[in-house]
């Protein structure tokens, strides 16, 4: 299977994270604050709205010419804005861990059936910066294990 590693580290994370979440008090997902000013309840949030957007890149780039055009919500800002306009700080835990989890399971199911041929297409980052659609997926893991270390380090604060 392809990306069989990506989807083996992955899913029993999801999985184990879920409850791990699932299980928070209402003031710890909501009041302590990483180093972007981010609660728990707005990092999951953030890993939400990137699981979806790679979702959409994924399929984008089977069947666009590439280089796709496609925004990137996590640049100049946008990131911050989604969480803002989404209003992570006051969605439904219970919903909101549930929506995390299905749509990352969600993501591992797309990666494993990417037409290989595809791979090496590529969208735009950034000014002078591609991306081919392999490289996202194999970058995907260290971005969600980077907000993983986020959220574990907002549990372990000692007051």
């Amino acid at each position: 299977m392809m990306f069989a590693e990506v989807i083996n580290e992955l899913k029993p994370a999801i999985y184990d994270w879920a409850q791990k979440l699932i299980s928070l008090d209402d003031e710890l997902i909501s009041t302590r604050r990483n180093s972007q000013n981010r609660s728990i309840r707005q990092i999951v949030g953030h890993m939400v709205d990137s699981a979806s957007n790679n979702t959409h890149r994924a399929v984008h780039l089977q069947y666009r010419k590439s280089p796709l055009e496609f925004p990137n919500y996590a640049t100049y800002g946008n990131n911050d804005r989604w969480i803002a306009i989404q209003n992570y700080q006051d969605e439904d835990w219970q919903e909101l861990v549930q929506l995390w989890k299905f749509t990352h399971l969600h993501f591992l199911h797309v990666i494993s059936v990417i037409d290989p041929q595809k791979l090496k297409k590529q969208w735009i980052a950034d000014k002078n910066v591609s991306v081919t659609l392999e490289e996202m997926v194999l970058d995907f893991p260290r971005h969600f294990q980077l907000h993983l270390s986020e959220i574990n380090q907002l549990i372990n604060i000692t007051l």
